[in-house]
């Protein structure tokens, strides 16, 4: 017998080689049937798992998000096997879970359109009616290699010749009389996938390499009850009305031009402006925090990206200018970040521990090779504006500067309304992978020893993301999901002990040692282009006064009011309001409607009253009429929100 630890910390014994399935059925019917895996001693298996030892064990539902994982690649491999049923010359490439469903990628002659997608999702729900039952079953990796090429699948038979010869068992899933290649973990039977919904079906390049051959990928979704599948896709539809890439080329923030290129967005008045806004609102607030601007160079020679390592770990993410020879002729790139820029101004004199901390901050446009199928909107482009800074400090003031670099990103990211919807995460090195990184493996560890330590006293809630850390340090990334759920980061603070030697940084300590000091990159509101994205989704448009690229529209009744229009829109300039006249000969209610729908915030309404009695008609973008006001008592009550950056 074993000794179990269940949730709650409830033990109980069971005999060796119980599964972790049946666990579940002896604690009850609904957790059996609710069971998608397992935790056993903090790892995720799959339900058929025999205990062996005494261990802690966790029974995962569709509630957590190894049981969700697990739902959804079992629904993964549901679609696998409905495609080759209707298409057994398909080759299946790989079928994950993500974030939000699944998808496989699929090598077929037949166009994926939106009337094969419901042939497909119609056989996945025979399949789950079919209450398939799913065993587990290993093979070495010569026989596994037979399996697959007796089937025909080329892109398996690549994936296992990577472990061949390794000794290592290769796992298989088969349901019904289909099998695919997979590590798990999966649901015990099919009929658990109670609603399933493909979609969308797109193009995607073999193992995410532009050289290899397109493939089709099929995204999905799927839950436990149709109640939750029909919320899931009510969203959708709302997420589809608020994307940026949509709502954003609507209402006049950007739009793009083949000419010019892809990933280069051409920001349009309405986007400016808000750049423009958030950049001068972020300058501000660094000044305030003992920031010091910059202005460094685009371009630089490769001689500088050799010291910082960018050339060797990260010239394929570069635009490089040649020009000839590189061993004979200056070779010069554009940034993709300003570091190695900025510590060149701290190299300009000599440095004493006195004039430590020293913080730099530069608005610096860069550009970063994106590939093709990476870029979205203004989520992922080629040129970007970024809030960067790079601060140089002693050992002792590394934990007081880390706190106030996310201290002012958590100030940005509470003013504009978005702290709610971010996530933490602790990027490591991977020291099974040293080719991708500079520095030693006890510099690693001291790096990201100090950046744990940090962590834990400022009560960060983090995930670890090993291999995740840039290549000369670990870092903080602050995550924020898109409107699809994609998520991506929007912010960095990150702790590098190694640049700073190679630049030959130094400081003069108490003793009058010569010192390197450590250096924190951050941004303090990240990619603006990507900000206004989210802004864009966040708010579907309407933005905050505060935010607002046209605050206020004074819209006259009649061509007579034209003038007392024109005298209200100056008093408002007058205190920096950005208002606008609509003069155009329409009817009134065109007028508001249209303003209506480009979300303008305050619609200030003027006829004979208005223009006698020197009020306004106040209309609220969000509630309609407001009553009337004199144009000063307007202004007071609005300036308040201003200065505050209400979020209303």
């Amino acid at each position: 017998m074993i000794r179990v630890e269940l949730k709650g910390g409830v033990i109980k014994e069971y005999e060796r080689g119980t599964t972790a399935l049946e666990v579940a059925k002896s604690l009850g019917a609904g957790l059996y049937k609710a069971a998608c895996a397992c935790k056993i001693g903090g790892k995720v298996f799959d339900l058929r798992t025999p205990l062996q030892e005494d261990c802690a064990l966790e029974i995962l539902t569709f509630e957590e998000a190894g049981g969700k994982h697990a739902f959804w690649h079992t629904s993964s491999h549901i679609l696998a096997q409905a495609v080759k049923r209707l298409y057994p010359a398909a080759k299946l490439a790989i079928g994950p879970a993500i974030d939000n469903g699944f998808y496989y990628d699929i090598d077929c002659d037949t166009s994926f359109s939106q009337e094969i997608l419901e042939k497909i999702e119609a056989e996945m729900k025979a399949i789950v009616k079919e209450s398939l039952e799913i065993t587990r079953f290993e093979l070495p990796a010569d026989e596994a290699l037979k399996l697959v090429n007796e089937q025909g699948e080329i892109y398996k038979a690549e994936l296992i010749a990577e472990h061949a010869g390794k000794g290592e068992l290769i796992s298989f899933y088969k349901q019904g009389d289909f099998v695919d290649l997979c590590a798990g973990p999966h649901l015990p039977d099919t009929g658990r996938v109670k609603a399933v919904k493909l979609t969308a079906s797109t193009g995607a390049y073999w193992r995410g390499d532009s050289k290899n051959k397109m493939l089709q990928r099929i995204y999905g979704i799927s839950f436990t009850k149709q109640a939750d599948l029909d919320a899931h896709l009510a969203a959708l539809e709302e997420a589809k009305k608020r994307d940026h890439n949509k709502l954003g080329r609507e209402l006049g923030y950007f739009t793009t031009s083949e000419l010019v290129g892809q990933g280069l967005p051409i920001l349009l008045p309405k986007g400016a402006r808000v750049m423009q806004i958030l950049q001068r609102f972020v300058e501000d607030e660094e000044q305030k925090r003992g920031w010091e601007l910059t202005k460094t160079p685009y371009m630089g020679k490769s001689d500088i990206y050799k010291i910082s390592g960018h050339w060797d770990h990260y010239r394929d993410g570069m635009f490089v200018l040649e020009h000839g020879d590189e061993e004979t002729e200056e070779v010069l790139a554009l940034r993709p970040m300003t570091c190695p820029f900025q510590y060149q101004a701290y190299l300009t004199k000599s440095r004493s521990y006195r004039d430590l901390p020293i913080r730099y901050n530069e608005t610096s446009t860069l550009f970063r090779n994106e590939a093709s199928g990476e870029m979205h909107g203004l989520i992922r482009v080629r040129q970007f504006t970024l809030s960067e800074g790079h601060l140089m400090c002693t050992p002792e003031q590394v934990e007081g500067e880390f706190r106030g670099c996310l201290d002012i990103a958590i100030y940005m990211l509470k003013t504009l309304g978005l702290y709610e919807d971010v996530s933490y995460r602790f990027s490591q090195w991977d020291p099974e992978d040293k080719e991708k990184y500079i520095g030693t493996k006890e510099q690693w560890d001291t790096a990201q020893s100090v950046m744990g330590k940090i962590l834990d006293h400022l009560g960060i809630d983090y995930k670890i993301g090993v291999g995740e850390a840039a290549f000369y340090g670990p870092k903080l990334d602050i995550q924020i999901k898109n409107v699809h759920g994609k998520e991506d980061t929007l912010i960095t603070i990150q702790i590098d002990m190694m640049l700073a030697e190679k630049f030959g940084m130094e400081y003069v300590d108490a003793d009058g040692s010569k010192k390197n000091p450590y250096i924190i990159h951050r941004s303090s509101i990240g990619c603006y282009e990507r900000t206004l994205a989210l802004l864009i989704e966040k708010y579907a448009g309407a933005f905050p006064l505060w935010l607002a690229p046209e605050q206020v529209r004074v819209v006259p009744i009649a061509d007579r009011h034209q003038e007392y229009a024109r005298e209200v829109r100056r008093e408002l300039e007058s205190f920096g309001f950005r208002a606008t006249v609509d003069d155009r000969s329409e009817k009134l209610g065109y007028k508001l409607r249209e303003a209506q729908l480009e979300r303008i915030p305050y619609m200030l309404v003027v006829g004979d009253k208005e223009a006698e009695e020197g009020t306004v008609s106040v209309r609220k973008r969000s509630v309609g009429d407001v009553g009337t006001q004199k144009v000063p008592a307007f202004i007071s009550d609005k300036l308040a929100d201003v200065t505050t950056k209400l979020i209303d």
